[in-house]
């Protein structure tokens, strides 16, 4: 749980294994439906990213795996922490994310949640996995720019 504020009020959870397991192909911004515990847990930060995912099912998008936990102060309003969480996207969008899914080898993965106003925005990459060369050469290309760092320092 990356909990990270770009401004006193906005909230921004971080999805961090997104780049080094997947190459990111689009970005889209979706709205999130949520009940009123799920959002107070989110605001202090209690929300996981790591093993979510989307799916399409009847031309809605439903968010799978994203672990909110429970509010503590909730009680008996607290739901199920793993539920489906459905999104709000626009049918063309919906559109153009089958068409990429269609074609296989891609894959719906949230990269980050973050507060937009008042409302909470998930923001849905169409992904396509690396491979695991690819993944090495990441980690070189990352050991690359740390060694750079400590020469500049």
């Amino acid at each position: 749980m990356s909990k990270q504020y770009v401004n006193k009020n906005d909230i921004c959870i971080k999805n961090r294994e997104i780049n080094f397991k997947y190459e990111i192909v689009e970005k889209y911004e979706c709205g999130v439906e949520l009940k009123g515990t799920e959002v107070k847990s989110i605001r202090d930060g209690m929300c996981n990213l790591k093993d979510s995912f989307a799916l399409i099912k009847n031309q809605e998008v439903i968010l799978k795996n994203m672990h909110i936990s429970p509010y503590e102060h909730g009680n008996i309003y607290n739901v199920n922490p793993l539920r489906d969480r459905r999104l709000l996207v626009h049918k063309k969008e919906i559109l153009k994310m089958l068409n990429y899914i269609k074609q296989g080898g891609y894959t719906l993965v949230p990269s980050k949640i973050y507060s937009k106003g008042r409302w909470f925005k998930v923001e849905l990459c169409i992904c396509k996995g690396k491979k695991l060369y690819d993944k090495r050469e990441s980690l070189k290309e990352k050991e690359a720019k740390k060694q750079i760092n400590i020469f500049k320092a």
